[in-house]
């Protein structure tokens, strides 16, 4: 009995241990399907560590990274269900690596990883009861990228057409979950959910005396210069939204097979950014009054890039610069998508060799599970409950 009067009870007024969680990986080109690995680990527990592999073990065991490690640190940092990052950490996860960092158990997707010489990377920390998978989001992939680049499709593109008419067949050829072939060379397409962008998405309005920033625009591969572009758009006020163009607009504007990611994935890309709070989704390529006014936009910005007039020779920016509200923001990082594309293209017959031992991992990994199927086994490592977080 406590001095007021009141029972006290001490195991009520123990805290409760925090859960921490760890996940790691070479998070090249960070997209949505990483993002969502990520955001799946922290509904695990309570405190999430992500480990992210050098340049020189990436290229020993998986090929040439397409963005170099501080690049990379720099983009997971930037993820918001991340709330530390782990630089260099080993490519095969250790019990001790767990350890130092006092994680409870580390998370992975439903995929297999291996190293050059074909270990399982988690094979320690699964022997051990310290491992736990979450699913694999299908229909992207680093790789998967890499392909629509060195390819220069367009079969990506979003062109407001419903799901529902889209051929079953063809969508089955490009998946890239652990059923079809060469999930990491086949150049898919994303298949967007409601409940995903939910899940993505804060779901909280501005508070009373916010002030709101407006920015649009392609934000295509999500790298770190948009993501340092939108640090320093988030600093003119309290709230941020983005504005999106349609795959139509984009392409109109940048030519060739851009985007290379289309609408929907672009809008999980930058939805699991830590300085976004809402994405209008298809935003018009003119900032209207419309736009300015439904979300009560106090400032506007763009980057120190070329502005493209509408396809009525005006400029898109007419409104908010009559209306004293437009800021041109300075990154600090002259980075773009287009450099991205150069990278790619300058070290064509590397990432083309790394696609081609890709496919070659996968099918072994797939042959083995076909093999373990026959034979009635099941995956000992799946657990069916936290595959669906």
């Amino acid at each position: 009995m406590s001095d007021n009067g009141h029972e006290t009870n001490g195991n009520a007024s123990k805290k409760r241990k925090q859960i921490r969680v760890w996940c790691d990986g070479c998070y090249d080109m960070v997209h949505f399907g990483h993002a969502n690995q990520i955001r799946q680990a922290k509904a695990m527990g309570d405190y999430l560590i992500v480990g992210v592999h050098t340049d020189e073990e990436i290229r020993q065991n998986k090929g040439p990274p397409v963005f170099n490690q501080e690049e990379r640190y720099k983009m997971v940092k930037g993820i918001k269900w991340v709330d530390e990052v782990a630089e260099g950490a080993p490519y095969v996860t250790s019990l001790e690596t767990l350890d130092k960092h006092n994680c409870d158990f580390c998370v992975h997707g439903d995929d297999i990883t291996t190293t050059a010489d074909g270990t399982d990377t988690y094979h320690i920390v699964k022997a051990n009861g310290r491992y736990k998978e979450c699913k694999r989001t299908e229909g992207v992939s680093t790789t998967n990228l890499v392909g629509r680049m060195l390819l220069m499709t367009k079969e990506h593109f979003d062109h407001g057409q419903p799901i529902s008419s889209l051929d079953p067949k063809a969508l089955e050829t490009t998946r890239s979950d652990s059923d079809a072939r060469s999930p990491y060379t086949g150049v898919s397409h994303f298949l967007p959910s409601s409940q995903k962008i939910v899940q993505f998405a804060d779901g909280q309005d501005p508070k009373p005396g916010d002030k709101i920033v407006y920015v649009a625009g392609a934000f295509d591969l999500f790298h770190v210069g948009l993501l340092d572009f939108l640090e320093q758009a988030k600093k003119l006020g309290d709230y941020l939204i983005v504005g999106l163009h349609t795959d139509d607009d984009v392409n109109r504007y940048k030519g060739s097979n851009y985007p290379i990611m289309n609408l929907h994935e672009r809008v999980l890309s930058v939805l699991a950014c830590k300085y976004v709070n809402q994405v209008i989704i298809g935003a018009p390529y003119k900032v209207t009054k419309e736009v300015i006014d439904q979300f009560k936009v106090n400032a506007v910005a763009h980057g120190t890039t070329r502005i493209t007039a509408d396809v009525d020779g005006t400029d898109p920016y007419e409104i908010p610069k009559k209306l004293n509200i437009f800021h041109t923001v300075e990154s600090g990082n002259p980075l773009t998508t287009a450099d991205i594309v150069q990278r790619i293209i300058r070290h064509k017959l590397e990432f083309e060799t790394r696609n081609k031992k890709k496919e070659i991992k996968e099918l072994a990994v797939l042959d083995y599970l076909n093999k373990t199927k026959e034979s009635g086994e099941e995956k000992a490592d799946t657990n069916p409950e936290l595959a669906t977080v």
